[in-house]
């Protein structure tokens, strides 16, 4: 397993692995995670036995742009404006797929967790590559190491091509909300609390927050 240094060169080596069907180990504005591109559908799928993940779990998905989160999902009125608030960071929103978005990413399908990282690299990488679908940089039930040796370590063994290395990540990880219509879910609580987002759920006249739809 390659180790990449966080730089321009790391960073086009590691878009060059990926455009070759490789998995490489990524940091973001939260933690490691472990990347393929969606264009790739042969390829997301090995995510899952990599790190022993169950495909009832679904992977997420990093994009650059609302614009290309609406390529994957359907934006409603409310998710465009919490993404506003958010994006780009820790928030993951799950939204219906688009009839025209088909790969597997795991669960029942009809759902795909978004998210715009707040990390300039990641979202570089992104608009080069695509969306990339992505989970943590740790074996499923493990704690996710903070540091880019500790992830080689934790998935030595795997098809991961390369890690590169971002620093110690000491951030929680993402807030993950499902939004539906206009209402909204929280299904984990990271880095955006329930309370900012009852708020700014609130203070959109457009959507007034029926009781109970926002909940830790």
């Amino acid at each position: 397993m390659e180790m990449l240094r966080d730089d321009e060169d790391g960073w086009r080596a590691a878009a060059d692995l990926l455009a070759e069907g490789r998995i490489v180990g990524i940091p973001t504005d939260t933690i490691y995670g472990v990347a393929a591109p969606v264009a790739a559908p042969g390829v997301v799928a090995r995510l899952f036995p990599l790190k022993d993940r169950e495909l009832g779990k679904p992977l997420a998905v990093l994009v650059a742009d609302l614009n290309q989160a609406r390529e994957l999902v359907e934006v409603s009125p409310l998710a465009e404006a919490v993404a506003a608030r958010w994006w780009p960071g820790a928030l993951t929103i799950v939204l219906p797929r688009t009839e025209r978005f088909d790969v597997d990413l795991g669960g029942a399908g009809d759902t795909v967790g978004v998210r715009c990282p707040a990390h300039h690299r990641v979202v570089e990488l992104c608009r080069r590559m695509g969306p990339l679908a992505t989970t943590s940089a740790n074996r499923s039930g493990r704690p996710t190491p903070a540091a880019a040796a500790d992830v080689a370590l934790a998935l030595d063994g795997t098809e991961v091509a390369a890690v590169l290395d971002g620093g110690v990540l000491v951030a929680s990880a993402s807030t993950v909300v499902r939004v539906d219509g206009d209402e909204i879910e929280v299904l984990r609580e990271g880095a955006v609390s329930a309370r900012e987002l009852a708020g700014v759920v609130a203070e959109a006249d457009r959507f007034p927050r029926p009781e109970g739809t926002v909940a830790s």
